[in-house]
């Protein structure tokens, strides 16, 4: 399996089926935290959810679409990154992320996002990158600023959380824009 050193001991890799077990005890750290911001599909609970979400990643890589990364500190899984839409045929990816409150702050998710751009710009020609968050979630909307993605528009009351519509942002960032930037 292969492994990418991140900053401060952490490392970035796939998050496989295997890791089920895991991934349900990152998720029960992180659930009520990570809730508000991601898809309602990827907070599961228990090790049967975990190993069926993370099969369905596997299936789509497989099918070269969407794909999830973990990132470990100490060995102990804390988040991830993911291509939550992967189309070579379009040229695009979108991207997205999560960490349980002990890693939060530490750079993880720009230095792993940064990682899967290259990869989709460099290895894989891809042309556009995007980045959707909730337009109340200022550390995702940091992360992408960080990553030189331009803020494009705001879709009104697009995302829908326990009764509430809120609206989404729309973050971009363009190959050559990404090989441009001084890293």
């Amino acid at each position: 399996m292969f492994s990418l050193p991140l900053r401060d001991g952490a490392r970035l890799g796939p998050l496989e089926v295997w890791h089920a077990e895991e991934f349900a005890a990152h998720l029960d750290r992180a659930r009520e935290h990570i809730r508000p911001w991601v898809g309602p599909a990827f907070v599961t609970d228990g090790v049967d959810a975990a190993r069926a979400t993370l099969r369905r990643y596997a299936e789509r890589g497989a099918d070269d679409g969407a794909r999830l990364y973990g990132i470990w500190r100490e060995d102990t899984l804390v988040g991830g990154v993911m291509f939550t839409g992967f189309d070579a045929a379009a040229g695009s990816c979108e991207l997205g992320c999560w960490l349980e409150p002990a890693a939060e702050g530490h750079g993880l998710v720009t230095q792993a996002c940064g990682a899967l751009l290259d990869w989709a710009f460099t290895t894989r020609g891809l042309h556009r990158a995007e980045w959707r968050c909730r337009a109340d979630n200022r550390r995702s909307a940091a992360a992408a600023r960080r990553l030189g993605m331009t803020l494009e528009g705001v879709r009104r009351q697009a995302w829908p959380y326990q009764g509430v519509r809120y609206d989404e942002q729309l973050w971009a960032v363009l190959a050559p824009e990404w090989h441009a930037l001084e890293r």
